[in-house]
Parts: C-alpha cells; sequence; structure tokens
C-alpha cells in the first residue's frame, strides 16, 4: 500500500498494511518550530528557516525528505488564516513582547526572549455592553477571501499525485473557543445565560463566517481533498468546560450547520473534529452530526481510555490521534518510555482499522529528537 490507499483503509475501518502515521498533515498533529530544528541538528542536517503552518503556535511543514525519512503518510493545506497569513510582517514592539493584531481584532504577544508561542492579551468584545448592534457593527474578515488558498489546488493535485492523503483545515478555532477570544472565558461561560439572544448572534456569526470559508474552499478543492479539519475545545483534564446540555443547546446547533455545509460541498471528503481533554460524553454527538473522525483522542484525561473508547465507538469514529502521550511521556520521558507508550495505545485503537496514529497533540519545543526518532520506530516495529 501507498501512504494514501493505507489511510483510506483506515478510514473506512479496515486494517492497513501497517499503522498510518501524521505528523503536520494539520496544525493539531504538527511539529514546534524548536523541536524541529533540534531534530534536523541530530539528524546531521542544516537548520531550515521553517514553513510555517501556524506562526502563532509556532508549528512548522517539515520538508518532504524529512517527512519521508520518517514515515509519515498525510500531507497538510493551510489556507491563509490569522494564524500565518504575514505575521512576521505585522508585528509591533511593545516592550518586552513583539505585540501582533490580526484580522479578527485579537491582541497577541510573543516574549522577545524565551517565547514559545504567542499569547492572547486583549479580547476586542470584553467590555462591551452585551449587544447584537456591536456584533452586527463589528469589521469581521472577510472569510470567503480567495486569496486564502491561492496554489492551494495545484499543491492538493501534486500530493495525490505522489500517493499522499491530503488534509484541509478552517478558517479559525471553534466557535466556542472563538467566543472566548472575543468576550474573554469569564464572559463567555455565561453569556448564553444572561445575554441569550446576544451570545447566539455571536456564535452564529461565527458559524456563518466559517460556512463563507468551507464554501469557498471546496468549490475549488472539495474533490482533492481527503480529510476536512474542523475543532473546538470543550474538553478539561478531568470533565468538560461547559455542561452537555448547555453545548447541546448553543453550541451544537451551529456546529451542525457548519458539518453539514462542510459535508455538502465535499461529500466524498472525511470530517476530522479536534477537541482537546475529556470529550467522552460529546462524541456521540459528534457521529450524530456526521463526524468521521475524533482528533486528538486525549487518551491521559479522565473517561478517555483507549481500550473502552475503541470498544465503545470504534465502528462509528476513527481514532485520529492517541498514539502518544505528549505531555509527559514524549517530552520527559526515556526512549523505552516512548516506545513503550506507542505499543500499547497502537494496541488499543489499531485493531480492525479506523486508526491512524498521531501524538496526542503537537509534539512541542521541549521534546528531544531521540524521542521523536523512538515514536517514529515504535510505530515502524507495530507494523
Amino acid at each position: 500500500m501507498n501512504s494514501r490507499e493505507r489511510i483510506l483503509a483506515a478510514l473506512n475501518h479496515m486494517e492497513p498494511d501497517r499503522v498510518p502515521f501524521d505528523l503536520a498533515g494539520s496544525t493539531w498533529t504538527g511539529i514546534a518550530n524548536g523541536a524541529y530544528q533540534k531534530l534536523l541538528v541530530f539528524l546531521g542536517k542544516e537548520k531550515e528557516e521553517p514553513d510555517w503552518s501556524d506562526v502563532v503556535q509556532q508549528i512548522v511543514i517539515p520538508s518532504d525528505d524529512i517527512l519521508d525519512m520518517l514515515g509519515v503518510d498525510t500531507r497538510g493545506l493551510f489556507p491563509l488564516t490569522s494564524h500565518n497569513w504575514d505575521v512576521y510582517k505585522k508585528l509591533a514592539d511593545a516592550g518586552d513582547n513583539w505585540e501582533y493584531h490580526d484580522e479578527w481584532g485579537f491582541t497577541h504577544h510573543f516574549p522577545k526572549e524565551n517565547g514559545y508561542w504567542f499569547s492572547l492579551v486583549k479580547h476586542p468584545m470584553e467590555n462591551i455592553e452585551p449587544d447584537i448592534a456591536e456584533i452586527d457593527a463589528y469589521n469581521w474578515p472577510y472569510a470567503s477571501d480567495r486569496e486564502r488558498i491561492r496554489g492551494l489546488r495545484d499543491k492538493a493535485i501534486r500530493f495525490r499525485e505522489q500517493g499522499r492523503i491530503v488534509m484541509l483545515k478552517g478558517i479559525c478555532a471553534g466557535i466556542f473557543e472563538m467566543h472566548q477570544r472575543f468576550r474573554g472565558m469569564t464572559n463567555a461561560l455565561v453569556d448564553s445565560f444572561l445575554y441569550p439572544d446576544f451570545s447566539d448572534r455571536l456564535i452564529g456569526k461565527l458559524a456563518d463566517l466559517k460556512i463563507e470559508f468551507w464554501e469557498m474552499a471546496l468549490a475549488e478543492l472539495g474533490d482533492v481533498v481527503d480529510v476536512i479539519a474542523e475543532a473546538d475545545d470543550y474538553g478539561t483534564q478531568e470533565s468538560q468546560l461547559i455542561d452537555h446540555d448547555h453545548f447541546r443547546q448553543y453550541y451544537r446547533p451551529h456546529i451542525a450547520r457548519i458539518i453539514k455545509a462542510m459535508s455538502q460541498s465535499a461529500p466524498a471528503a472525511k470530517i476530522m473534529f479536534h477537541s482537546c481533554g475529556n470529550v467522552r460524553p460529546l462524541i456521540p454527538d459528534f457521529i450524530e452530526m456526521g463526524i468521521d473522525i475524533l482528533n486528538p483522542v486525549h487518551i491521559n484525561a479522565a473517561g478517555m481510555e483507549p481500550y473502552q473508547l475503541k470498544k465503545d465507538f470504534g465502528k462509528d469514529v476513527v481514532f485520529w490521534g492517541g498514539g502518544v502521550d505528549t505531555q509527559k511521556i514524549l517530552a520527559r520521558g526515556t526512549v523505552k518510555d516512548v516506545t513503550d507508550d506507542v505499543r500499547k495505545n497502537i494496541d488499543a485503537l489499531a485493531p480492525g482499522g479506523g486508526f491512524v496514529f498521531a501524538a496526542v497533540h503537537n509534539v512541542l519545543s521541549e521534546v528531544p529528537p531521540e524521542n521523536i526518532m523512538a515514536m517514529c520506530a515504535a510505530i515502524r516495529k507495530a507494523g
């Protein structure tokens, strides 16, 4: 099997010739620039000027040579968004930090010393009176700007000709997370109860912009992409950020609209949904909405034990991730720790297909190259 055939088999819940492997196909299965540059040195190669998939998170796209060396089966398409569109050209000096104002009106800071990523420091609607007129008058980004996808069709065709699976991400974070970015976490958690009309209009506007993007992008790319990816973070390490009924009442209807538009615009593509933490109570909702793939499979969160997830949901959803714990083992464990964890999670999630290996989340800067190579070796050994 080539890479494309391998992942297609897994997506159709069949066992491929070996465990499929994704690294850098999305901005949730990527590698931080710090870890990538250390890996290049470890492999005896020159450091590279990175190709960024997400400047704000400092996530890079490794060269094809490195991806091939590591045995990666995926390739990602990254439209121009607030996280990668001329970010460095828009920086301002803010003392100890570099300051970035993005197209959504958010303000980000990156420390000049020992900075690992940009942090959001100002929410544009945090201190306003919750009035629908504020939403209607806001200077919203041009979601359907075709410049966002310039060159991506040719890239997708080239990836497919190379026998790769092609993945495409969306324009921004999820509607719940964007709600937090606009209003601040405290307001976002109570808006639905205190200002339901305002809250629903804001959430709905964010969903509308996502749909505008997907309809534009998939009109051009729908026949050449295999996986289209949305996200929203609802889980914590122990539970969920909001109650299940709260999710169903206020957020699910708008997520369902987005998923429906994606499916109608690219009926042959599989839909991935990313949500960190313990999202076990929400998985049936995800499946009902038409989500085919769950990422990142946060195996060390409460309720996310991989054997039980596979038993309960393995026939209905593909697990894309959960291959190795990134919080402790990949970053701070030994090579043996990494090898053992990879083996254990593959044993839990791979049987019968429906599994693509990826780390629980991005490979961050502190991860030593020895552990990255141990992860890749363990995947190959698993067969």
